[in-house]
C-alpha cells in the first residue's frame, strides 16, 4: 500500500521514529509529494465516506448512529502547518501534536509539583513498545503521564471530609479519568499508532474506522474474533440432552464417560446473568468435561435470557421455580435423597437462599453439599460494583427497562468492561481501532460478549435489597414465598472458593460465608479472579490455590498461615465431594440422558443458550 521510497518521503518505514525525533528538534521535515497528498486526501475522504453511510444506514433501521466529525476543512490552515487551501500534511500534523502532548503534560506535572522523568519505572502493557522509551518525546510523555496519574489516584486518599463509599466513587471516577486519558489512547500521542499509520499510508485509520462502526451498530466493543467459536460445537460440546424445559429453565444430564458414577448427583446453577458455558468452553477448559471424566452424574442449569414472557420474575421465582424445581426433578429422576449443588456468583447467592428456605422447611436433606464459586451473601465489603447502586443508577435502570420490562444484557456487559476499562475498552480502542486490528480468537471473551438479558424487576430488587440494604445476612430480611429465611440456620456441608484477584466478587466479600453458615465449610483461595480463578483446569498448570487446615477467624489469618499450591482447585474439590459420600453406582438406566422417566427434548446446550 505504500512506495519503495516511504509513504511521506521524509521517512523509510524502518527508521520512522529516528526520524520524528529528528523532526522534532528541527521543526521541520522534507515537503510531501503531489502524490502524498492526493493519497491522504483519499483517505481522509474514504473516512467522511465511511462515516455517513453508516449515518444514512442508522437512519434506515432507526437506531442512532454516529457522531461523524467535523470535516478537515473546518479546521484553520494554521493547525496544520499547511498551506491555506492545502489538506493537512500528516507528517506535520504527527510531530506538532506530540510535540503538544509532551509540553502539556509537562505543564500539569509542574503544577502538581512532579519532577519531570522522576516517576519511578513499573510494568505497564500499554507502554511495552520500545518507542515509549526510545524516543525521547513519548519517553517523556509516558513518564509524565504516570507521574500525573499517580499524584492525581494519590490526592484521593488525602481529600478530607470524605465517607468511605464517596471515597471510593472518588477513587472510581478519578482512575476511569486517567486510564481514558492515557497517551497510549490517542492516535497522535501514540508512536505505535503512528509507525504503524506511516507503514500502511492510514489503511490501518481506516481498518479501525470500519471496525468501530461495526461495533457501534452492534452495541459493544469487539473482544474477539467473529465467527471464530460457535455454541454446541467449538464452545459447549461436552455431549448430553435436555432433558426438563421451564419458562425460566433448561435442565442439561451430561453423557457418562465412566462405567460407574457417583451416587450423589450435581446440579450446577450458573449465573444467570451469563451464558452457562462458562463452565463448558473449549474441551480442554471445560470444568463440565472435568467432572463427567471423574465420574460425576452431571446436571446444568440454562436459564432463560429474559424477555417478556418472564420480565416479572422475582428472587421467588429463581429459588422455587429455579432452583429447588431443578434439584427436586434429579432426586426424583435418580431415586436418590439429595444432590450435591454448585452455585456460581449471583447463582451462589440464590443458592444460600435457597438453602435457608430449605432449612426452615425441614428439607435440608434434599442437598448434600453447596459449592460456592465467587459468590457472595454478605455485601457490606462487595467491591466497586457497590458504586453502581445509587439513585442515578436506579432511575437509569427505569428508564433503559420501563418499555419491556427487562434490561439489555449489553449494558450490564458494558459495567463489568467498566470495572476494568484498562484491558477490556481502551486496549481495544487502540488495538481495534488505531491500529485497525482484528482481535485474536479468545473462547472466553467470545462468552464474555454473548450477553444475556435480565428481568428488571429482580435485578433492581437484587441492587437494592442485596448490594444496598444487605438483607440476605439479616434474620428474616428475605422472605421467600412469605417464610422468612435465616442463611445463619445453614448447615448443610460448604466448599468456598473465592478469587485472589476478583474486582466483581472480592475474596474479603466472599469470605463473609464462613461468618454467617452453620454447618461445617472448607474455603480455598484461587489464583487470578472471577474467571481465570474459577476456570482453571488442571492441564494448564497454570496459577495456584491456597488452603489452611488451621482454625482461622479472618480471610487474613488464612492468608498468613495458607499453604501454597501450584496449578488448579479442581482435583482438590473433587476429593472433597468425594468425601461428602463417596458411593457410587452403574452408570446406566436413569443415569444416562433420556433413558429414565424424563424423556430427551434437545441434544446439549439446547436453545436457551442460543437464544438472543
Amino acid at each position: 500500500m505504500h512506495s519503495s521510497g516511504g509513504p511521506l518521503r521524509f521517512a523509510r518505514d524502518d527508521d520512522y521514529m529516528g526520524t520524528m525525533a529528528q523532526e522534532t528538534k528541527t521543526g521541520a521535515a522534507d515537503a510531501p509529494t503531489l502524490e502524498d497528498w492526493q493519497h491522504w486526501t483519499w483517505v481522509m475522504g474514504r473516512a467522511q465516506q465511511m462515516l455517513m453511510e453508516a449515518w444514512a444506514q442508522s437512519l434506515k433501521t432507526s437506531q442512532p448512529g454516529p457522531a461523524a466529525p467535523p470535516a478537515w476543512g473546518a479546521f484553520p490552515p494554521a493547525f496544520f502547518n499547511a498551506p491555506a487551501g492545502a489538506p493537512p500534511d500528516p507528517a506535520s500534523m504527527m510531530s506538532a501534536g506530540a510535540d503538544a502532548w509532551a509540553k502539556g503534560l509537562e505543564a500539569w506535572g509542574k503544577m502538581l509539583g512532579l519532577e519531570t522523568g522522576a516517576v519511578a519505572e513499573k510494568r505497564d502493557k500499554r507502554f511495552a513498545a520500545p518507542e515509549w522509551r526510545d524516543n525521547p518525546v513519548f519517553d517523556q510523555i509516558r513518564q509524565t503521564y504516570l507521574a500525573v496519574s499517580d499524584r492525581l489516584l494519590g490526592t484521593v486518599d488525602q481529600v478530607e471530609g470524605l465517607d468511605s463509599d464517596s471515597r471510593a466513587r472518588l477513587h472510581f471516577a478519578t482512575k476511569g479519568f486517567v486510564d481514558a486519558m492515557s497517551p497510549s489512547n490517542f492516535a497522535l500521542t501514540n508512536p505505535e499508532v503512528l509507525k504503524r499509520t506511516i507503514e500502511t499510508r492510514g489503511e490501518n485509520l481506516l481498518n479501525g474506522l470500519a471496525n468501530m462502526l461495526k461495533d457501534i451498530a452492534a452495541g459493544q466493543v469487539t473482544q474477539t474474533k467473529a465467527g471464530a467459536f460457535e455454541v454446541g460445537k467449538t464452545l459447549a460440546a461436552t455431549p448430553g440432552k435436555v432433558i426438563r424445559e421451564t419458562p425460566l429453565y433448561q435442565l442439561i444430564q451430561y453423557t457418562p464417560t465412566t462405567d460407574e458414577v457417583l451416587e450423589t448427583p450435581v446440579v450446577i446453577f450458573p449465573p444467570w446473568i451469563n451464558r452457562f458455558y462458562i463452565l463448558d468452553l473449549t474441551p480442554e477448559k471445560s470444568f463440565v468435561k472435568y467432572c463427567v471424566d471423574n465420574g460425576i452424574s452431571l446436571f446444568m442449569v440454562s436459564w432463560k435470557s429474559a424477555d417478556e414472557t418472564i420480565a416479572d420474575v422475582t428472587l421467588d421465582d429463581y429459588v422455587l421455580k429455579g432452583q429447588i424445581d431443578a434439584i427436586d426433578t434429579v432426586r426424583d429422576l435418580l431415586g436418590v435423597e439429595g444432590v450435591h449443588t454448585v452455585g456460581y456468583c449471583v447463582a451462589g447467592t440464590a443458592l444460600a437462599a435457597t438453602l435457608a428456605y430449605l432449612q426452615s422447611k425441614k428439607q435440608a436433606k434434599k442437598v448434600k453439599s453447596a459449592t460456592f464459586l465467587t459468590a457472595q451473601v454478605d455485601f457490606s465489603q462487595a467491591g466497586d460494583l457497590k458504586l453502581f447502586t445509587g439513585p442515578e443508577t436506579m432511575k437509569l435502570l427505569e428508564q433503559l427497562t420501563a418499555e419491556k420490562g427487562f434490561l439489555d444484557g449489553r449494558y450490564m456487559a458494558a459495567t463489568f468492561n467498566l470495572l476494568r476499562g484498562r484491558d477490556l475498552i481502551w486496549n481495544y480502542v487502540v488495538h481495534n481501532y488505531m491500529l485497525g486490528e482484528e482481535p485474536p480468537p479468545f473462547d472466553l471473551l467470545h462468552w464474555n460478549s454473548d450477553t444475556t438479558n435480565l428481568p428488571a424487576k429482580w435485578h433492581r430488587a437484587y441492587l437494592e435489597d442485596f448490594y444496598e440494604a444487605n438483607k440476605l445476612v439479616e434474620k428474616g430480611g428475605i422472605h421467600i414465598d412469605g417464610t422468612p429465611i435465616d442463611i445463619g440456620s445453614v448447615k448443610t456441608p460448604a466448599f468456598i472458593q473465592a478469587g485472589r484477584e476478583d474486582h466483581i466478587a472480592p475474596p474479603e466479600s466472599v469470605w463473609k460465608i464462613m461468618d454467617h453458615f452453620a454447618g461445617a465449610k472448607t474455603f480455598v483461595l484461587a489464583g487470578s479472579g472471577h474467571i481465570a480463578g474459577v476456570v482453571n483446569p488442571p492441564a494448564a498448570q497454570k496459577y495456584q490455590h491456597w488452603v489452611n487446615g488451621e482454625p482461622f477467624d479472618t480471610l487474613e489469618s488464612f492468608i498468613e498461615g495458607a499453604t501454597e499450591h501450584k496449578g488448579s482447585w479442581w482435583p482438590r474439590w473433587l476429593d472433597w465431594l468425594k468425601a461428602q459420600d463417596g458411593k457410587t453406582v452403574k452408570a446406566k438406566g436413569s443415569r444416562i440422558p433420556g433413558e429414565g422417566k424424563l424423556k430427551a427434548i434437545e441434544n446439549a446446550p439446547g436453545r436457551y443458550v442460543k437464544a438472543r
